[in-house]
């Protein structure tokens, strides 16, 4: 069965989903505001839409993963976020999570019947 170019896409997206939070605060190790973490994401292979963007900075710091703090120097006033402690702790954990998945999604793409 051929699926439709649509399908895909939505397919593609579901698997993106999993892997935005692991994407957004491994760019946030250093403070970025929404504008630059989305640039630095695109950069790197993985753009996100602000609509996706930003709810998901303001959930990810009401968990307490992230700290904010409003920011006005040569311009406009922007929120600059960053790892918290616990988000640093939950990034490492994350991160070893998902190279342990990744060996077992590998192994499984690969193998033979």
């Amino acid at each position: 069965m051929v699926h439709s170019a649509a399908q895909l896409a939505r397919l593609e997206q579901d698997l993106r989903k999993g892997a935005l939070v692991l994407a957004v605060l491994s760019q946030l190790r250093s403070p970025q505001y929404g504008y630059s973490l989305r640039q630095a994401l695109a950069q790197r292979g993985m753009p996100i839409e602000e609509g996706t963007l930003y709810p998901l900075l303001r959930r990810l710091e009401s968990q307490g993963l992230l700290a904010s703090q409003w920011q006005a120097e040569d311009g406009p006033p922007r929120r600059y976020y960053q790892l918290s402690a616990l988000g640093a702790g939950v990034y490492q954990d994350l991160t070893s999570a998902w190279g342990s998945l990744a060996s077992v999604m590998n192994r499984l793409l690969t193998e033979e019947d």
